[in-house]
């Protein structure tokens, strides 16, 4: 069964081509149909590889399948090469997954797009490259899918280019995605300068942080990296994470993404794009345990971004944007696992958020569809009545993701938090303070979009305003989509209340998952006793119902609080105004002076003073061809002359 593992990136790539060559003539909705089961297949390759992985010792779970020779030169050599491991078999477990659902979402809700095909095609491919990403045996074959799900996020985010805001945003998200990747290319670049490999087993992380941690003088005993080169490698994988996961100061183009359709957001959001950084700093996390220099920027930077952004949802109006903003924030409290040690809770809370997200993603499309396109929670409200299943399934990610007990929520952030109490007590308080924030902004968003009074006009008055190529249809009320979106809210809403029964705290005092991922990060040991840890549980579990409790006071029967909501927050911190006054502007001006100064009068005037040269010479030699035969005697009779005179100083 392990001989299935190419399946799993095959079946995605194969449905991206059938769509690419034959979507058209397939049309609406057979194309959607087609990608949706060729991920499938690739979800089921996935189980297959998984249990057959799951028959082997623990000490013995990783298979490599090498597929040819890519990069042999010198003494580089790179392969087209897959790597199952524990790590890379949960990743893709949840983006097959969830990526199936979204794709069985998207055919209601992308119907009758006028490119649906294309759609498909974009879909097909990013879900193929989040799929070489992750399970890749080398640090350059997943820096081509870190690429290719860059390349994907502005198709996709840019889908309705003709708005000019969805053009601006995936320029913008591509931008900053290469600041990221700089990073990542430069921490290749040392890993393989030190190591003469860039395979994660030639590499042997493993093997380099035993080393780091016995060397002596401040270098590695077996391969000569000093402990300033570890951290700076670290470091720079982490600038490439902070892009692709959107931490700050790069967070902004999240937030901007959700101009794409909204099965793009949830696809982006939850299962795909934005846990790849996580999922980096995770699969290095032998060499990052050595690290501290790292480690505690990685805390810092996390806890902080986790933070902001919370504090940013909280004035939020766009019921996509107050999930983007709780993106960022959820990806911090993943950072802040990793940055505290704590591998297998960051990668819990991954795959719960990506239940839970993907439901509430998909769920805010359901209303955005029952609305004629309207985005502002400021002109919704008591929509439960109209769509009890759209309603009852959000609620549930609301719940899960404040972290009410017993949701999955609360077990994967509390592993995280514990870490982060493990780590430094203010790290834990920022994370705690963070938690009450998520349960209130989310409790905020659920109060005025399900409950309070109606604040929206008939959908018949709405349908003129709905963008080019969006979907829309006839009903004059708000209504439940078609069972294309609604199965997928009921699975995934199933999902992200059982999933904390994979990392349960008890159970011989280990969960599942922790002993799943032993081979790739060892055992766990936190510095908390077990009477701590129920205590910090119990704490987690106030905390997130105080959020709730704190939302359902302020905002069941009340929509505009602007004291609650100020100006700066709904700006996120003044930070565009940062970016416009510390990026966009110096970037203007040095365009300015390369277009008026550079390219003007130095390039332009070099080459137009090269011609003026080569001109003026013409002119001047011209003289020299008179047509009179005695010039040219003259001439030649000075030439004799200089050589003779030569020829004697010579002798």
């Amino acid at each position: 069964m392990l001989h299935s593992l190419a399946l799993v990136p095959g079946f995605a790539l194969l449905g991206f081509l059938i769509v690419l060559v034959v979507g058209r003539k397939l049309g609406d909705p057979k194309a959607g149909w087609v990608g949706t089961g060729a991920i499938l297949g690739s979800f089921v390759c996935t189980l297959l590889t998984f249990f057959g992985l799951l028959s082997r010792p623990a000490s013995n779970r990783f298979y490599i399948e090498n597929l040819f020779s890519w990069i042999p030169v010198g003494s580089l050599h790179v392969n087209i090469a897959f790597l199952a491991d524990p790590l890379s078999m949960t990743m893709a477990l949840f983006v097959t997954g969830v990526s199936t659902l979204i794709h069985l979402y998207a055919i209601g809700y992308m119907r009758r797009d006028r490119d649906f095909p294309k759609f498909f095609v974009y879909f097909n491919l990013f879900v193929f490259s989040m799929l070489v990403l992750v399970l890749a045996d080398n640090f350059v074959l997943t820096f081509l899918g870190w690429e290719g799900v860059g390349a994907c996020s502005y198709f996709l985010i840019a889908y309705f280019f003709e708005k000019d805001s969805a053009a601006t945003a995936g320029k913008f998200a591509f931008i900053v995605n290469r600041i990221g990747d700089f990073g990542f290319l430069m921490a290749i670049f040392l890993i393989f300068a030190h190591t003469g490999s860039v395979t994660y087993q030639g590499a042997d992380l493993g093997a380099l942080g035993q080393s780091c941690a016995s060397g002596s003088g401040g270098h590695l005993l077996h391969c000569g990296l000093s402990s300033g080169t570890l951290e700076a490698i670290c470091l720079l994988l982490f600038l490439g994470a902070i892009g692709k996961s959107a931490q700050l100061p790069l967070s902004l183009w999240l937030a901007d993404a959700m101009e794409g359709p909204t099965p793009v957001s949830a696809l982006i959001h939850a299962a795909t794009m934005v846990t790849a950084g996580v999922f980096l700093m995770a699969r290095v996390g032998p060499l990052l345990s050595h690290a501290p220099i790292a480690q505690d920027v990685i805390a810092s930077v996390g806890v902080l971004t986790a933070f902001v952004a919370a504090t940013i949802g909280t004035s939020q109006n766009d019921i996509k944007k107050v999930l983007a903003y709780s993106t960022v924030s959820q990806l911090g409290y993943m950072f802040l696992g990793i940055g505290s040690g704590a591998y297998v809770a960051a990668i819990f809370l991954m795959v719960t958020h990506a239940f839970y997200k993907a439901l509430l993603f998909l769920g805010s499309g359901s209303v955005i569809h029952a609305m004629g396109d309207e985005q502002d929670i400021k002109k919704m409200g008591a929509l439960r009545k109209y769509m009890p299943i759209t309603s009852f399934t959000f609620i549930i990610g609301w719940l899960a993701i404040a972290g009410v007990p017993p949701f999955s929520g609360f077990w994967s952030k509390g592993d995280v938090l514990d870490g982060a109490f493990a780590k430094s007590p203010i790290l834990w308080a920022v994370g705690a303070l963070t938690a009450i924030l998520t349960a209130y902004y989310m409790g905020r968003e659920v109060y005025l979009v399900f409950f309070g009074q109606s604040r929206w006009q008939s959908r018949a008055n709405n349908l003129s305003q709905v963008e080019p190529g969006k979907n829309h249809d006839s009903h004059s009320e708000p209504h439940e989509p078609t069972w294309l979106m609604w199965l997928p809210l009921v699975i995934l809403a199933f999902f992200a209340t059982i999933a904390g029964l994979l990392n349960l705290p008890f159970t011989a005092g280990i969960g599942y998952l922790d002993r799943w991922l032993t081979p790739v990060f060892g055992t766990s040991h936190l510095a908390i006793s077990t009477s701590g840890k129920w205590l910090l549980a119990a704490g987690d579990g106030v905390l997130a119902i105080s959020g709730v409790v704190i939302a359902a006071s302020l905002w069941r029967n009340v929509w505009n609080r602007p004291k609650l909501e100020p100006k700066f927050l709904q700006d996120a911190w003044g930070l565009y105004s940062v970016y416009e006054y510390l990026v966009s502007k110096p970037a203007q001006a040095i365009a300015k002076i390369s277009n008026n100064v550079v390219e003007t009068k130095v390039i332009d005037g070099a080459v137009n003073s090269s011609a003026g040269l080569v001109g003026w010479t013409g002119l001047k030699l011209r003289k020299l061809q008179s047509g009179y035969v005695r010039n040219y005697a003259l001439g030649i009779s000075i030439g004799v002359v200089l050589v003779l005179v030569y020829m004697i100083v010579r002798a």
